[in-house]
């Protein structure tokens, strides 16, 4: 099993950047997958995820109306869409998969993780 982000960069306040995951061993229609960032000297926190269940979609607070986050079967690959990126939004930023096909909130309950992609967000 493995998970591969790309799309991450360098880019102003107020842009855009989206945000590949390719799966590979198994399935995004078999289990959820969550995007997480951490940025330096914080906790890693969740940002968004899919559940495979049912298709339903969470968001943290701070990233609600901003970002999207989507899949495709057929490429096998999970996105994150994040438009009026902020200063703040700057972070390493992981993709992971649960055993389950459903999202949990908590960083621990996820088995597999990508090996993160930088997202810079300048003022």
């Amino acid at each position: 099993v493995q998970l591969v982000e790309s799309g991450g960069g360098l880019v102003q306040a107020g842009g855009s950047l989206r945000l590949s995951c390719a799966a590979s061993g198994f399935t995004v229609d078999e289990y959820a997958i969550a995007w997480f960032r951490q940025a330096p000297g914080k906790r890693r926190e969740g940002v968004s995820c899919i559940s495979s269940a049912d298709g339903r979609v969470d968001y943290a607070d701070s990233v609600k109306g901003r970002f999207t986050i989507s899949n495709n079967d057929a490429k096998n690959t999970v996105y994150l869409q994040m438009n009026s990126l902020k200063p703040e939004d700057t972070a390493v930023y992981y993709c992971a998969a649960p055993q389950s096909p459903h999202c949990t909130p908590y960083d621990h309950e996820y088995d597999y993780w990508g090996q993160g992609t930088q997202v810079t967000v300048s003022s």
